[in-house]
């Protein structure tokens, strides 16, 4: 799908993040010399149309002092691992959650949701409560924790020339 020269030039001042002032759409509405509301328009139009698929906050949750993170792994019933998997990742603590194809017979998980803690004890006491809410559906996990902080940024348009 293309974009037009309007539509792309909003994904390219937007695509690194907001500015941190109150009115953040107005500024970029006026660095792009467009009204706000048709910034609002094309943004919605854009997301309407998948080619962005979210707008939002995303912290530094080392900053937060959430300095353990696990991701959790699941061997779930796959008759069952759509209905959990919404569960799961609408608790408090879970940061995303999703559904993978297994590798067998070396990677029996299914089911993968990202859990922050201030320490890793409070990681696996979260571990924990998910599994219990998996009871007998889940047959297998296991616990993968960070050992260091990697940049993670979406794709990103690369300016065009001229």
């Amino acid at each position: 799908m293309k974009l037009d020269p309007k539509d792309r030039a909003i994904v390219e001042a937007t695509q690194a993040g907001l500015p941190l002032v109150p009115q953040p759409f107005a500024v970029v509405a006026e660095s792009l010399g467009m009204p706000e509301e048709e910034l609002l328009e094309r943004l919605a139009s854009l997301k309407a149309r998948g080619i962005v698929r979210r707008i939002g906050a995303a912290p530094n949750h080392y900053r937060l002092g959430m300095t353990a993170n696990g991701m959790s792994v699941w061997d779930v019933d796959d008759a069952v691992v759509d209905t959990l998997g919404e569960q799961i990742g609408a608790l408090p603590f879970v940061t995303h959650c999703y559904r993978r194809p297994r590798a067998l017979p070396v990677w029996p998980y299914n089911l993968f949701a990202m859990v922050h803690g201030a320490d890793r004890a409070e990681v696996l006491s979260k571990r924990d409560r998910i599994k219990d809410l998996l009871s007998d559906a889940c047959r297998a996990n296991d616990i993968l924790f960070s050992t260091r902080i990697l940049k993670k940024t979406g794709m990103r348009l690369r300016k065009k020339k001229g």
